[in-house]
């Protein structure tokens, strides 16, 4: 009898490179800290170091894990490997003073890996942007300017906007930028969105050029079980930030937000028929613009969210120049 199939999941770890010499359960790894690396396949590991803090005591590794036995290869620029049912990758952009270009090379690179791998339902993707509210050498920010590259390549692969999975896009302080997604073979993928909050790709042209492409989370069905991802999460009402300049008043929105999501009645109003609490979600990071403002956010995540939650906050900036914090997570 074949081994059961199990739904990716992760883990936040204290790692050293050792630990997973023939482990082949690890799908893939994502370091948090204060420097980048490339991306590589390290003992069949898809692996990359992605710059999301500022101090090394914040830092911990991103692991996720699934059974049965994991096949690994690299494909152009992307790192990957892959159960009989879920695939994970990893592709990057150097540093660049324009994205547009080489991130629609990257995402329809992904594209094209998903499909010829047998893996069409992308379920999750997270990019990590360095100086993300920067400008380019044209004078646009830099997360606008990775917007313009991947709506570009989904224009080019003919791709719906409304299918684009729960994401996050948060800055990173150095290394361009890192895109990691997770795809699955088969089973049910439905999009979730906030009845509180405009439909990310509709949102009006001041938010630039192109509008982001994400749904609010994403629920993955069997085989193995189900997970809701749940994407990046702000202080946002309508397309709108809230409580401007006040970290608190921002995370208490964003957790309200996340609690609509994840709750019945707006998952039975996208078909699936669960429901969740806002202490169902763990795994999360959390994201904070300012380091003043990180005990506030301990604060506010203290009082709503699990005792038993694993909960990592990190410095660095945030999509949006006005919003100070995000959170995202995951319920299994």
């Amino acid at each position: 009898m074949s081994a059961p199939v199990a739904a990716p999941y992760c883990r936040f770890e204290k790692i050293v490179p050792s630990d997973f010499e023939g482990d082949e359960t690890v799908l893939g790894v994502i370091e948090h800290g204060t420097g980048h690396t490339e991306v590589s396949l390290t003992d069949g590991v898809p692996r990359s170091a992605v710059h999301t803090t500022t101090l090394e005591e914040e830092a911990f590794a991103e692991v996720w894990r699934a059974r049965p036995s994991i096949e690994s290869g690299r494909d152009g620029g992307i790192a990957w490997a892959r159960t009989d049912a879920y695939l994970f990758g990893i592709g990057r952009v150097p540093e660049r003073l324009g994205y547009a270009d080489p991130v629609s090379a990257l995402y329809t690179e992904i594209f094209g890996l998903t499909r010829s791998l047998g893996y069409p339902r992308l379920a999750r993707t997270w990019n990590y942007i360095s100086r993300i509210n920067s400008a380019n050498a044209d004078g646009l920010e830099v997360y606008r300017d990775f917007c313009v590259g991947r709506a570009q390549a989904l224009d080019a692969g003919g791709i719906d906007p409304a299918g684009m999975p729960a994401a996050t896009g948060i800055g990173a302080h150095g290394g361009g930028i890192t895109c990691v997604f997770l795809a699955a073979r088969g089973g049910t993928r439905i999009n979730i969105e906030n009845p509180a909050v405009l439909t990310a790709h509709r949102y009006p042209p001041a938010y630039g050029p192109r509008a982001p492409v994400f749904a609010r989370a994403t629920w993955l069905g069997p085989p193995g079980g189900s997970r809701l991802f749940v994407s990046a999460t702000a202080g946002i009402l309508g397309h709108e930030t809230t409580h401007h300049g006040d970290v608190a008043g921002q995370c208490e929105v964003a957790l309200d937000n996340i609690a609509r999501v994840v709750a019945a009645e707006n998952l039975r109003r996208h078909g699936v028929r669960r429901g969740y609490v806002l202490t169902d979600v763990d795994h999360l990071k959390v994201y904070v613009r300012r380091r003043a403002d990180l005990p506030a956010v301990r604060r506010v995540c203290a009082a709503r969210l699990s005792s038993t939650a694993t909960v990592a906050f990190l410095h660095t900036d945030i999509a949006r120049g006005d919003l100070l914090v995000e959170i995202e997570g995951v319920v299994s």
